[in-house]
């Protein structure tokens, strides 16, 4: 009791910063201590980031309780899991308390759900229309899930009577398009070509990245590159993680992809979508993640890329294929490889790709070299 007094005599911006290193359910707990951190739990500087993914025990009435009592015009960032991998089973996202959501918290921007199931959900367009970024791990989508809902224009008859009543100008309904310019999609076993095919419609689609996507073929990748008529004309970045060795989408690119200027490549099959590069005209960002690759294979794959301004290898394995005569270094040149840094494992690749692109800049990122032991 005499710490509660104490804290008494804090300043409120003191006692909100405190607050904020505690989670969800705690600050629900703090809530219960007395009216005055009551009102401060409510404060909205505490509910901009708000990660349910870590709270086992959330329903449909805990997310209700959430959105009536504290989440409001200050969140930007919701994070949530699903019930997939429980035991409870079943959907708890529903239409209305999503419509609540949208109303209540305006500036609602991303949205990250884990382990959900999304097919009770019509269509994606029933979020928040304020949604910039949407990221699905490991969720369930129906087949219509991102088709946007087209709007039903009146009877024109009944427009035109309803217009002249009101003494209005006849105008269009208003299009209830969607927002989303940043798709995450991660393990989605139901995605397919045709719901890749369906983004077409998103016409502020501008980065999408496709993770462990066993429905997407290199047909369905080639369909949505410019200029077809499902094409994502808007997209101006791709990234694809591959880990099955039958998967070969990244084939896809090897027509072209006109607009693409970034490109992101990881997993087990990044040969394909190398291949691939010296048909994107337009790339000016390359990043490979979580591979194996020879110097030999990035030197061959890059030299078309003239116009590169950045290439990032992110946990990279580096595979050496040298000789045993090549193997023999001289005292210095081993000083110099013990002297290079963990960012920088393979000096000698740096230097040609500094010589065979001069205005890129490259950067290594927990990478690895190991030696060929076929």
């Amino acid at each position: 009791m005499a710490e509660l007094k104490t804290l008494e005599f804090f300043p409120e911006n003191i006692l909100i910063e405190i607050l904020s290193y505690l989670n969800v359910r705690e600050l629900v707990r703090n809530s219960r201590v007395c009216k005055r951190w009551k009102q401060l739990v409510k404060d909205q500087r505490l509910w901009r980031t708000v990660d349910l993914s870590t709270w086992k025990g959330v329903t449909s009435r805990v997310l209700w309780v959430l959105l009536r009592q504290y989440l409001g015009r200050g969140l930007r960032y919701l994070r949530l899991r699903g019930l997939l991998l429980s035991a409870r089973g079943g959907a708890f996202l529903s239409e209305p308390w999503l419509q609540t959501l949208g109303s209540k918290c305006p500036r609602l921007c991303r949205l990250t759900l884990l382990h959900t199931d999304l097919r009770g959900l019509a269509s994606c367009s029933l979020l928040p229309s304020t949604l910039k970024v949407l990221e699905l791990h490991g969720c369930e989508v129906s087949p219509g899930f991102f088709a946007q809902n087209p709007t039903v224009p009146p009877e024109p008859d009944c427009a035109v009577a309803a217009a002249s009543l009101k003494n209005k100008p006849l105008t269009s309904a208003p299009s209830s398009g969607i927002n989303i310019e940043t798709l995450v999609l991660d393990n989605v076993p139901s995605f397919t070509n045709q719901h890749l095919q369906t983004l077409s419609s998103w016409g502020r689609l501008r980065h999408l990245e496709l993770r462990d996507m066993i429905r997407v073929t290199a047909a369905g990748l080639r369909a949505c590159a410019p200029p077809g008529l499902q094409a994502l004309s808007c997209l101006k970045h791709l990234e694809m993680d591959t880990w099955s060795r039958q998967q070969m989408a990244a084939l896809g690119l090897g027509e072209g992809w006109a607009g693409l200027e970034g490109l992101g490549l990881g997993g087990r099959e990044v040969s394909p979508g190398l291949l691939c590069l010296s048909r994107l005209p337009d790339l000016r960002w390359l990043r490979l993640r979580s591979c194996r690759l020879t110097e030999m294979m990035v030197l061959r794959s890059c030299r078309t890329l003239k116009e590169l301004r950045r290439l990032e290898f992110w946990q990279v394995q580096f595979v050496s294929e040298g000789g045993e005569g090549e193997r023999e270094e001289s005292e210095k040149e081993k000083e110099e490889e013990e002297e290079s840094s963990e960012n920088d494992p393979v000096p000698n690749l740096r230097r040609s790709l500094t010589t065979l692109l001069p205005k890129c800049s490259v950067l290594f990122t927990q990478c690895t070299v190991t030696e060929n032991m076929d």
